[in-house]
């Protein structure tokens, strides 16, 4: 009899680790292929950023839980960590509660500007130098210039999110949402390297001169949805972002994104940074083909200086399942310096090339 009791209890108790472990859930992807760029040769490379994550979240009544998420990148063709300079959770490390108020999180994660910037553009928002979020979209801004591993013209490795920051998304009202997110100015091991003459430069672990933040209004309801951002990193250069997507039919969609960055804090030339894409994806059974046309400029006193780029490029995406798909791009990016004489700028056109295989899980 007290065998009988005890193997209850026993399988009530895992029963009730199972019940608790439901609410987690482990998921990621593996992006790889081929990958060929302008004067380079032939590489093993990725389109989509390689993820490997655990989130999940507890009931705590009356309509409140507490959530977490930590997400890590690796690289698919050496299984290190995500260039090999990146810390653990790359991706995100965030904890929070969520109810009737909205969610609130706490850690590291993508800013409010960044986090919805990227899904209007054909890409997805990925980060292949092929698609036009890592760059054009965001005009090159940097959301944590002072993070180790990251470089003035916002492509290093912690470009696009903020740490030691508290983040907030309100409540969906018909359609409505709105995303805000705040840093404090703790130094984060990496230094900022002004570009040209006028820039101001920070040392190594200096400390941001002012708290980050970033506030994002998005509508999306039916066949339309629209953005409006604004942002200030620690070093104070500044951001404005309008952008808006229609699905013309279930076939085709049409978007738009323009972007406003001024790094006069930064440097006495007051660099402006303009960029604008246009971009549309229409669907063909199984397969999907994404183009776009992107711009950037960036206008300084010194007009010497002034550099214009144009990107333009082609992809299609073929869906082996629900889970797994093919890919082919190619893209052709060219800068100029002192548009109004013509003249080529020090960095040549770039071709680029990628196909491959994406599968989540």
């Amino acid at each position: 009899m007290k065998k009988s009791l005890m193997a209850v209890a026993l399988l009530g108790a895992f029963a009730g680790v199972a019940h608790a472990q439901t609410a987690v859930q482990i998921y990621g992807n593996i992006d790889a292929g081929f990958t060929k760029q302008t004067n380079q040769t032939m590489s093993i490379g990725k389109r989509a950023a390689n993820t490997l994550g655990f989130k999940g979240t507890e009931d705590l009544g009356n309509g409140l839980k507490a959530l977490f998420q930590l997400e890590m990148r690796y690289e698919p063709d050496t299984g290190t960590v995500e260039n090999n300079t990146r810390p653990l959770f790359q991706g995100q490390s965030r904890v929070g509660l969520q109810g009737d108020f909205g969610t609130v999180r706490l850690g590291r994660g993508l800013t409010s500007f960044q986090e919805v910037v990227g899904s209007f553009e054909p890409w997805h928002g990925l980060p292949t130098p092929l698609g036009f979020y890592t760059d054009i979209s965001v005009a090159g801004f940097n959301s944590a210039p002072l993070d180790s591993g990251s470089d003035v013209n916002g492509t290093g490795a912690n470009s696009n999110r903020i740490s030691n920051a508290i983040f907030y998304n309100s409540p969906v009202a018909n359609g409505f949402q709105v995303n805000a997110s705040w840093a404090t100015k703790e130094a984060n091991g990496g230094n900022w390297a002004g570009i040209g003459a006028g820039a101001t430069n920070y040392a190594a672990n200096s400390q941001g001169t002012s708290n980050p933040f970033s506030v994002a209004a998005t509508y999306n309801n039916g066949p339309a949805a629209a953005m409006v951002a604004y942002e200030r990193n620690a070093v104070e250069s500044k951001v404005w972002s309008l952008a808006a997507s229609f699905s013309i039919s279930p076939e085709l969609k049409v978007m738009g994104t323009y972007t406003h960055q001024d790094r006069e804090h930064t440097n006495t030339l007051r660099p402006v940074v303009k960029g604008a894409v246009l971009g549309a994806t229409y669907a063909m059974g199984p397969g999907k083909i994404l183009a776009g046309y992107g711009v950037k400029q960036t206008e300084q006193t010194n007009f010497a200086n002034d550099i214009f780029t144009r990107q333009a490029s082609l992809g299609y995406e073929y869906s082996l399942s629900k889970r797994t798909y093919l890919y082919i791009d190619a893209s052709r990016k060219k800068n100029s310096v002192n548009l109004r004489s013509g003249a080529l700028g020090a960095i040549p056109t770039i071709n680029s090339y990628d196909v491959g295989v994406n599968h989540s899980f």
